[in-house]
């Protein structure tokens, strides 16, 4: 989960719910588009367009390249790949798609406070009622989810690291296993806590 920073951009003033709607209206127009040409202009375009956006939020150029760093290698393939099968339009455009996808989806979190998120989506769920959805119980499992985000990330390094003093670093059930396990447990100390809170989230208004 990237972390947010604060500032006093327009950005970060954006309302939560206008920012996620907008990254969702834009994902749709980016795939909906027929032609190759057009489709790989407007993805590029985006792309300028979400770049300007990070230097109005006062974004540092590392925190943008952050958001893409993970996923590097799976652009590299993608493009690899489209490049051999239908050409170098193809590739550009499979790479700015997803290239502008991530940079938004990265954008709305480095400027929106995970509580604005979730209250956000909260709401967004409000129409699912009907169907037996309760939106305050997904918010909360919403938070829990960005929550242990992190957490799993400290685990699995602290294990990680155990096992290489051990001389196990390349075993894969040496680090899972301890993972897993102490997940699992976080778990149940975390379910305990809410039903000893007696935690309502209907009641609380979250």
């Amino acid at each position: 989960m990237t972390p947010y920073v604060p500032g006093e951009s327009p950005v970060h003033h954006c309302p939560a719910g206008a920012k996620i709607f907008a990254m969702i209206a834009v994902g749709t127009v980016l795939f909906a588009l027929p032609r190759l040409d057009m489709a790989a202009v407007l993805a590029l375009a985006t792309l300028g367009l979400t770049g300007l956006l990070y230097r109005l939020a006062g974004i540092p150029g590392r925190l943008a390249l952050a958001q893409l760093r993970p996923l590097a290698w799976i652009l590299a393939v993608l493009v690899l790949v489209q490049l051999a099968l239908d050409g170098w339009l193809a590739g550009l455009l499979v790479a700015s798609r997803l290239a502008s996808l991530v940079l938004l989806a990265g954008l709305v979190t480095l400027t929106t406070r995970s509580a604005d998120l979730i209250e956000a989506l909260q709401r967004g769920l409000v129409w699912l009622k009907p169907l037996g959805v309760n939106p305050a119980k997904a918010g909360l499992a919403i938070a829990l989810t960005l929550r242990f985000i992190p957490v799993l990330a400290a685990i699995t390094a602290e294990v990680r690291e155990a096992q290489q003093a051990r001389g196990l670093e390349r075993s894969l059930v040496a680090l899972t296993v301890p993972v897993v396990v102490r997940m699992l447990k976080m778990s149940d100390d975390i379910a305990a806590a809410i039903d000893a809170r007696s935690y309502d989230p209907d009641r609380s208004g979250h």
